[in-house]
């Protein structure tokens, strides 16, 4: 029995009618980091979406496994179920909805359980002060006047609240300043543990700086074209995609 956590099997995905994947494979195991890194349009985002079978997005070959199930066409609030969490590049916010009502809900909705709110209230002011988020964001409509790092911040912390099985990051370091990228990278060392794992979906290696992970896939015109270790992203911030195309 394979000890995947995440298997994607020459996977083929259109956005409208054009080709945007043309045959991915890619194996993430528990305990492991991942970073799919790539120029912009090369099929990053639309490899996250596509885990999470985004309506936008059209699957037209291939199968995607979690735990060794079938979820290629899975609703998404049904894989987000099973346990793979994705943060988006551009947060959405939510008017009238404050950031911890939106996380018990959330938390609700993934566990099934109720939840105990000062027991709750007290796990979040925790993370909060180890990302160096405001306490008083936590009565604040969800992203709602948030600065960029602030929205970033909070999406790192729906992750630890929700602690899935499979954490997708997508261009979560985009437009962050220094300090702010050392606060994700902590909120993601937090996170990972040996029962879980992370896919960071990139297009530079600011991120990388503060952070150790154990694959890079380059991802060029819809094909991942090659693997390796952190060494890769180095390569990649000193020469750029330019060979890779």
């Amino acid at each position: 029995m394979s000890d995947n956590l995440l298997e994607i099997k020459d996977l083929f995905v259109n956005a409208e009618e054009k080709e945007i994947l043309k045959g991915i494979d890619l194996e993430i195991k528990k305990g492991e980091i991942h970073v799919i890194m790539g120029p912009n349009g090369s099929g990053k985002t639309t490899s996250a979406n596509a885990i999470l079978n985004n309506p936008v997005y059209t699957k037209t070959k291939g199968e995607i496994l979690f735990e060794g199930q079938d979820i290629t066409s899975l609703k998404t609030d049904e894989i987000a179920r099973k346990g793979i969490f994705m943060s988006f590049q551009l947060p959405e916010e939510i008017p009238g909805v404050s950031v911890t009502n939106f996380l018990k809900y959330a938390k609700n909705k993934v566990t099934g359980k109720p939840v105990k709110i000062f027991q709750f209230k007290d796990e979040l002011k925790k993370y909060m002060e180890e990302l160096n988020m405001n306490p008083k964001n936590m009565e604040r409509s969800l992203n709602v006047g948030f600065s960029g790092g602030e929205k970033k911040k909070n999406e790192i912390l729906q992750m630890l609240v929700l602690n899935p099985k499979l954490a997708i990051l997508d261009e979560t370091d985009s437009g962050l300043d220094v300090d702010a990228i050392k606060t994700v990278s902590k909120g993601i060392e937090m996170f990972k543990n040996d029962d879980n794992a992370v896919l960071i979906i990139t297009h530079n290696t600011k991120i990388l700086h503060s952070l150790k992970v154990d694959y890079v896939h380059v991802l060029v015109n819809g094909k991942i074209i090659t693997t390796g270790g952190q060494e890769l992203a180095s390569e990649i911030e000193n020469e750029g995609y330019g060979k890779f195309k």
